[in-house]
């Protein structure tokens, strides 16, 4: 299995059944790949650094999860055709981050060398 972190920036405006119905779609994905959503975070509306196509804030939203599948080409494709999705960012977390966060294994934290 694979653990990835997945930041997804939606339009300011967005309602939360529109967020909802992006994590469904995501969630729907990974699920196909044989994978599964194991965490979701969201951070709310926040303040751009920078104007980002016209726009000075965005809805945060982070999910965690794991996969078995190596290609996550479908994704970054869905996430790119969304037209409520501004920016995302799709990283594959290590497998000593992913074991910390218990996302692989039996759920339970590494235990520090000693």
């Amino acid at each position: 299995m694979r653990a990835y972190e997945l930041m997804i920036i939606l339009d300011a405006g967005v309602e939360e059944s529109n967020v909802d119905a992006c994590i469904a779609q995501v969630s729907d994905n990974v699920s196909a790949g044989g994978g599964e959503i194991k965490a979701e975070d969201r951070w709310g509306k926040r303040r751009f650094a920078y104007e980002i196509n016209h726009q000075s804030e965005g809805y945060y939203l982070v999910l965690e999860f794991v996969t078995e599948t190596r290609e996550m080409g479908s994704l970054e494709r869905l996430l790119q055709l969304a037209d409520e999705v501004v920016r995302h960012k799709l990283i594959r977390l290590p497998d000593h981050e992913a074991a910390r966060r218990g996302l692989l294994g039996d759920g339970t934290p590494l235990a520090a060398a000693g």
